[in-house]
């Protein structure tokens, strides 16, 4: 397979996994590859982020409120993935909060059925990102959120390979344990596109979220003892809105 070939490839892979996008059909040899196609992982945030900050654009030009804008940005960029990382964040809160032996964790995140922490969690969640997305709709502007959407999908390649699977099956065990050069990649192209877009908060951005992901690894080694697809779900969403609060507070 040539290079062109491979980089279309792993990204189109990225953005079958990540998105809800329509997209060419891939061939079954094509995901022997996934593994190491995560460092495209930023590419699909960069997807998701770009339609959402067109939408916020047109809504402001018309002359919408920066919440409202705020809630468009959110829709979009939910409509755009499937909610996938919110039912992750979801999951995830449900399990590690709602039983007390690993087995019972894994077993309540598989359930299809959510919780009070997974309510909880996801009032939270979205409430700050809202919060937060309106402040910088506002402020410097709604496109600072294409390098936050990148840098938070580089974060979960970082937890695949600082942990193992914890159940042996499912999304991120098919996906594989990824090198550190793929991963490296991921960050280093989505903080090449922070450093353009947001200049040097950037950095600080990427040390809070590298502390929010290696808090979520510990966690998750000590609640389940390895990383699932719903943990990498929650890692993303977490680190996503660490990265719009130190935003936050750097504008302010």
């Amino acid at each position: 397979m040539r290079k062109n070939d491979i980089l279309i490839t792993d990204i189109l892979l990225s953005l079958v996994l990540l998105t809800r996008l329509p997209l060419p059909h891939l061939n079954k040899t094509d995901f022997a590859r996934q593994s190491k196609a995560v460092w495209a992982f930023p590419v699909a945030g960069f997807a998701v982020a770009l339609a959402a900050c067109l939408a916020v654009s047109v809504a402001v030009w018309a002359g919408l409120s920066p919440a409202i804008s705020a809630g468009i940005a959110i829709g979009v960029q939910i409509l755009l993935t499937g909610a996938m990382h919110e039912d992750g964040l979801a999951d995830t809160a449900d399990g590690f909060w709602g039983g007390f032996e690993r087995a019972r964790r894994l077993e309540i995140m598989k359930d299809s059925q959510i919780g009070t922490y997974g309510v909880l969690a996801l009032i939270l969640g979205i409430g700050l990102r809202w919060t937060a997305l309106s402040t910088l709709i506002a402020g410097p502007g709604i496109w600072v959120l294409v390098p936050l959407a990148m840098l938070s999908r580089s974060m979960m390649p970082v937890v695949m390979i600082a942990l193992p699977n914890a159940r042996g099956h499912g999304l991120s065990q098919s996906v594989g344990r990824p090198q550190k050069a793929p991963a490296v990649i991921g960050v280093l192209s989505a903080l090449f596109v922070g450093l353009f877009v947001a200049g040097w908060a950037t950095w600080l951005v990427l040390l809070v979220m590298a502390v929010a992901t290696w808090g979520i690894v510990a966690l998750a080694k000590r609640k389940i003892g390895g990383q699932t697809g719903d943990v990498l779900g929650a890692t993303q969403q977490i680190s996503e809105i660490a990265g719009l609060l130190a935003l936050v507070a750097i504008c302010s």
